[in-house]
């Protein structure tokens, strides 16, 4: 496991950064370099270099801050928009984004600490207390229930069921799935055409039972038509059709 180091009280630049801003009431949108610049580099000189990873931290930090330094000492910059480049806006963000991480760190550290005063006990209730019930009143629980009003409540009830019913639906019979298809009915077919060469359209419908069966049969007269195994004769509009097998 890895050994976490701090200097004094501070985790790192930036946190030693918002030390000094809070400690000097600084404004952090507004940090005045040069002194912010100074303060930081004589707590550097106080430090004892025990980690060198940890000191190369806070040294890249004080080169950020002469580079800051000097270019306020230069000629303002402007970006493409003709707006002024303040040398300090990168290093107020990571101030902000790093105080708001280390808000959010206290948050969660409270938390746990009130999470670590919850005590929670399995529930130990015996069974007879959990399998009791209370006894009930009849009294108490019909009150001023008469016959009359439990034949009124009744009624009711039986008037809403029967409004409930469709009354066209309702007189329908049971309703089945025929279980055919095309292809065992287009078998039928080919069979009562071999020993039928010629037969009306209406004596093979007799056969049928069911307005499914109707339905699949005439389909398949149709798949029969196509493949040219069957030749429709009708000699005049709405005429019984003769129905011919090319077997």
């Amino acid at each position: 496991m890895a050994l976490s180091v701090k200097i004094e009280s501070f985790e790192g630049p930036l946190d030693l950064l918002l030390h000094l801003i809070d400690v000097n009431k600084f404004n952090i949108f507004d940090i005045p370099i040069v002194e912010i610049t100074a303060q930081y580099m004589d707590y550097l000189k106080s430090m004892e270099a025990q980690d060198l990873n940890v000191m190369s931290e806070f040294l890249v930090m004080a080169a950020t801050l002469l580079e800051i330094k000097a270019r306020m000492l230069l000629p303002v910059e402007t970006d493409e928009d003709g707006e002024e480049i303040d040398p300090r806006e990168e290093l107020v963000q990571k101030l902000l984004e790093y105080k708001m991480y280390k808000y959010m760190s206290y948050e969660l550290r409270d938390r746990l600490s009130l999470s670590g005063k919850s005590l929670y006990k399995a529930p130990t209730i015996p069974e007879e207390v959990a399998a009791y019930e209370s006894p009930v009143n009849l009294e108490e629980l019909i009150g001023d229930l008469t016959l009359k009003r439990l034949n009124q409540i009744f009624q009711s009830v039986m008037r809403r069921q029967t409004e409930k019913i469709d009354p066209i639906r309702s007189r329908f019979g049971r309703i089945e799935q025929e279980e055919v298809s095309l292809d065992e009915k287009m078998v039928f077919v080919r069979a009562y055409a071999a020993s039928n060469q010629r037969f009306l359209f209406s004596a093979l419908m007799e056969e049928q039972k069911g307005r499914i069966q109707l339905i699949v049969t005439f389909l398949a007269v149709l798949e029969l038509m196509k493949t040219g195994e069957l030749t429709v004769v009708q000699e005049r509009p709405f005429d019984d059709m003769m129905i011919v097998a090319q077997l």
